[in-house]
């Protein structure tokens, strides 16, 4: 199957001009002038979509979401849903990894795993983060280094609670082994073996992060990769001397106001190629990922440029996915077709298949199949 997204003005994440993609089962085979009749002359099953007055981007990766839904810290009956795969592609997210939070009790590990291999069966690319906020972390062979070694959805250890006391305080020792312990799986593997870690709002900020590597630990910065690190200023700095210890931050898009934040950073010396972004969701839409990178773009004129590649080829560098990301020959077909100006979705594609089409959802969930039941669930929020 070819597809030939043509007459688009192609940001692959850095900005190349009007060209064209080309993929070839699910893959990209070319980026940039392509020869339309020529293609046609192969005598191949071949889609073209013409984006003429829009820009091709790679699909959004986001390296955070509570797939399985939101704890729910205000009884059982505040549990969010599982989040579906409509709420995903509508919301231009091609590649999502999941995780768990503070409840590691009733969602477990093996449903994590099981909720990321029917995305995957779906048609999205989906990974998972090992743990919880949990110390010892919950996994699913009883190891972090065996799950990152036979379990190939495993990214790493996280979201790892610290700042928190919802997160059970664990100590720098009890952390630099987690965290060793998931590098060496990554290296054995083949793998980011990065911890993901959840900073909450206590006012020991990212000192954890500083004593593992103050201390007698052998611990990179590298390895470590926080969350949540706009909930402050404070914070905030502390990130940015975090990441030009060469440490990847990330900022969640919960709480709204994504462009202030990716200013301060910038504008504080933050290194942008350091800085992803994902949208917490859980409680929370996938959608205010996209709303709020249309917002920052569109209206604080932050440069597509500057920030895209916070949603894409930043995010596939920690996390180390060698085919996502970028729009380049041989990389995964995700991809993005938005109308310009407005930043509107027009297509989706993941791995070169359509999701979205001229801006109407086509992906379907695979329980529909086999269901009788109407879901239409609207939060008040």
């Amino acid at each position: 199957m070819l597809t030939l997204i043509e007459n688009g003005e192609i940001y692959a994440p850095q900005p190349l001009g009007r060209g064209s993609v080309l993929l070839l089962d699910g893959r990209i085979g070319k980026v940039g002038t392509v020869d339309r009749r020529a293609v046609e002359a192969l005598d191949l099953e071949c889609r073209v979509i013409d984006a003429g007055g829009c820009i091709v981007t790679p699909g959004l990766i986001d390296p955070h979401e509570h797939l399985l839904g939101g704890s729910g810290e205000e009884g059982f009956s505040t549990q969010t849903p599982e989040i579906t795969l409509s709420e995903i592609v509508t919301a231009g997210i091609t590649s999502v990894v999941g995780t768990l939070g503070v409840d590691t009790t009733m969602k477990t590990m093996a449903g994590l795993l099981a909720r990321v291999k029917g995305l995957k069966e779906e048609g999205l690319s989906a990974f998972v983060w090992s743990g919880g906020y949990n110390v010892p972390p919950s996994t699913v062979t009883q190891s972090i280094r065996n799950d990152m070694m036979f379990v190939d959805e495993v990214v790493g250890a996280g979201e790892i609670a610290i700042a928190d006391e919802r997160g059970l305080c664990p100590q720098a020792p009890e952390l630099a082994k987690l965290v060793l312990d998931t590098h060496v799986g990554g290296m054995l593997s083949g793998k980011a073996g990065v911890t993901h870690f959840h900073v909450g709002k206590d006012d020991q900020r990212l000192k954890r992060l500083r004593e593992l590597l103050d201390g007698d630990f052998s611990i990179t910065a590298n390895m470590l990769y926080p969350t949540h690190v706009n909930r402050n200023e404070a914070l905030m700095d502390e990130a940015i001397a975090l990441a030009e210890r060469g440490a990847h931050v990330d900022i969640d898009t919960v709480d709204g106001g994504l462009a202030r934040w990716v200013q301060y950073y910038l504008e504080h010396g933050g290194k942008p190629e350091q800085l992803t972004i994902s949208s917490d969701s859980g409680t929370s839409s996938p959608r205010k990922l996209f709303d709020e990178f249309c917002h920052a773009v569109v209206h604080a004129r932050i440069p597509l440029e500057t920030i895209l590649p916070m949603l894409t080829s930043n995010t596939a560098g920690v996390l180390r996915l060698k085919t996502k990301g970028q729009l380049a020959a041989g990389f995964d077909g995700d991809v993005l077709v938005l109308r310009s100006g407005s930043l509107d979705i027009a297509h989706v594609l993941a791995r070169g298949v359509q999701m979205v089409e001229d801006g109407a959802l086509v992906a379907r969930e695979g329980f529909l199949d086999t269901t009788e039941r109407t879901i239409e669930l609207v939060g008040q929020k």
